[in-house]
């Protein structure tokens, strides 16, 4: 029982300079939410309700909007009550689950845009296999792989950290993060083991960006001696390639100011820099895929013309 932290709340002090402006923070991150909501389960239900839209591109990308309920999720209502909140506690427990839900959502987007890379090289790269190659069966596998990976590898790295000991309570973040956690484990405690299962899935998500630069090279290369190849292209490709660069660009920024960012920056940018991920993507991503998208495009505009008549 030794190892069992005596910590049983943590402080959240990355709200503190906000606390002028927390009726107005609030009320627009609560607005903010809701057009989250909205367009993510919008989309899902116009890909479930539309027998036409049963392909393995939209499934992947009804997925790719739950991923974002799912992350979102962890952070909005959390946040939005420690803007109503004079102390911005969380127990030992929920920070752990917090922290969980942060990091597997950050991955389970990776493991979805490499699965639709996938799914874009068979349709463009080899299309007259790609039905038999991409059966219901696989297709369900692929979904499965890409949401229970990032699921297991998390539970293995957040079991560790609940085995460590803590000697501090105080998280410098709106939300908790396992790395943050780590840092505050007693000087007594090995956290070897947390620091090889960080760098292993660093490694392992630096793969699935490797297959997905390694996709989208055959993909440019196929695309380029047709017409109708590039306008294929430019229709279902380029919305993933967005989000993908969207997502490259937050999490490289996100870890790269978590591991190295200066203390010294106004906490507001901090913040800021520290939810970009889950401020960015869980909106973009449903409006680019919706916008460029053209049989989701149309049956927006024609849920849109049919109420106005």
């Amino acid at each position: 029982m030794d190892n069992v932290s005596a910590v049983r709340i943590f402080t959240l002090s990355g709200i503190n300079e906000t606390v002028n402006y927390r009726i107005a923070i609030f009320s627009l991150t609560l607005l903010y939410y809701g057009v989250i909501l909205f367009v993510n389960i919008a989309l899902i239900a116009i890909i479930a309700f539309n027998e036409n839209l049963h392909e393995p591109m939209y499934i992947l990308l009804a997925s790719f909007c739950i991923n974002g309920l799912y992350g979102s999720t962890g952070f909005y209502p959390k946040f939005l009550l420690d803007l109503l909140s004079s102390s911005q506690e969380i127990s030992y427990e929920a920070c752990l689950l917090q922290a969980y839900v942060m990091y597997s959502f950050a991955c389970c987007d990776l493991s979805i845009l490499s699965v639709m890379a996938y799914d874009r090289y068979l349709a463009i790269c080899r299309p007259l296999h790609y039905h038999s190659f991409m059966t219901k069966r696989r297709l369900s596998l692929l979904v499965c792989f890409s949401w229970l990976m990032p699921f297991s590898v998390f539970s293995v790295s957040i079991l560790l950290t609940s085995t460590k000991k803590l000697c501090g309570s105080n998280i410098q973040k709106l939300y908790c993060v396992n790395w943050l956690i780590v840092k505050l484990v007693c000087p007594d405690n090995d956290t070897l083991s947390n620091s090889v299962v960080s760098y292993t899935t660093i490694c392992l998500y630096v793969l699935h960006g490797f297959f997905i630069m390694w996709t989208y090279m055959h993909l440019i290369k196929t695309c380029a001696r047709s017409k109708e190849d590039r306008l294929k292209f430019m229709q279902t490709c380029v919305p993933h390639l967005i989000s993908l660069l969207m997502f490259m660009f937050v999490m490289l920024f996100d870890l790269m100011y978590m591991r190295f960012g200066s203390s010294t920056l106004p906490l507001s940018l901090q913040n800021f820099m520290a939810i970009i991920f889950v401020l960015i993507p869980p909106v973009m991503n449903p409006l680019i895929y919706g916008f460029k998208l053209t049989k989701i495009r149309h049956r927006i505009l024609g849920l849109i013309y049919a109420r106005r008549k």
